[in-house]
């Protein structure tokens, strides 16, 4: 670890943290950089203890403290500086006191992730960065084995959706399938059953589907506005859906995969 305080932006290294407010620049620099950032000292420690590798770490003097043990192992710049200094580079207040540019890992293939799993979250064309992140906490909490996400669907490892599932989103195995709603076949064919969460007439309610929920499931939930995709249904085996009242038809995406998780817990 090398200690260096920072009193100008002249360093190349900040380069990382410039204009994270910035969502354009951030989806160039980050997956074709091969990065991604984490914030806050628990998401760091996660990463860390995930095997993710830093690049280097941006931080507030009151943090070097409390983190030497952690980065101290690598040998790394870690920039220490001011809080006015620190939001005029990044955009935004460090009120979490770190962030480290971290490099991504190298996703394992669908079929090496399915190895050994009995519960596996499928997440369609899910865009928002929030929901991405509170899905992977849930899975996280309530014992899912993993997450397959679609060609469109938001990254994982966006600053904002790691920064919402705490973290979870670098403890929880997941990768993005090659294609869907094609890849639906490389779950049927590692013995699992798909089932699809959504509205339909002939649907199952959740309840009912727990009491015989198969050993091997694919848990599929779809985009914010449109839900799962025609194609995605007609791959389901099942189609499940929660039980509304008071003239609710749904609940918001992040929020479903909570509950049926904890129903199929």
């Amino acid at each position: 670890m090398r200690v260096i305080p920072i009193t100008d932006l002249s360093p190349e290294g900040l380069a990382d943290y410039s204009r994270l407010t910035d969502v354009g620049l951030r989806k160039v620099s980050e997956p074709a950089g091969g990065l991604y950032i984490a914030e806050s000292s628990k998401v760091i420690e996660r990463a860390i203890a995930a095997g993710h590798r830093p690049r280097s770490v941006l931080l507030l003097k009151q943090w070097l403290e409390p983190l030497w043990t952690l980065l101290e192992p690598f040998d790394i710049p870690v920039y220490v500086g001011e809080s006015r200094l620190l939001e005029t580079l990044t955009g935004f207040n460090l009120h979490r006191g770190a962030l480290a540019s971290m490099h991504r890992p190298e996703l394992p293939s669908v079929t090496d992730l399915l190895v050994g799993a009995r519960r596996v979250v499928v997440l369609e064309d899910i865009v928002d960065h929030t929901n991405v992140g509170a899905i992977f906490r849930s899975v996280a909490a309530l014992g899912a084995d993993a997450v397959l996400v679609t060609p469109r669907c938001a990254d994982p490892l966006y600053r904002r959706s790691v920064r919402v599932s705490m973290g979870c989103v670098l403890q929880v195995p997941w990768t993005r399938l090659p294609e869907w709603p094609e890849g639906g076949e490389l779950l049927r064919s590692a013995g699992f059953d798909l089932a699809a969460l959504a509205l339909s007439p002939d649907a199952v309610t959740l309840d009912a589907y727990a009491k015989r929920a198969p050993e091997k499931l694919a848990l599929m939930f779809g985009s914010e506005g449109d839900g799962l995709s025609a194609a995605a249904l007609e791959q389901a085996d099942t189609v499940v859906t929660i039980p509304m009242g008071n003239g609710v038809d749904s609940l918001n995406v992040a929020a479903t995969s909570a509950v049926v998780l904890w129903a199929l817990r």
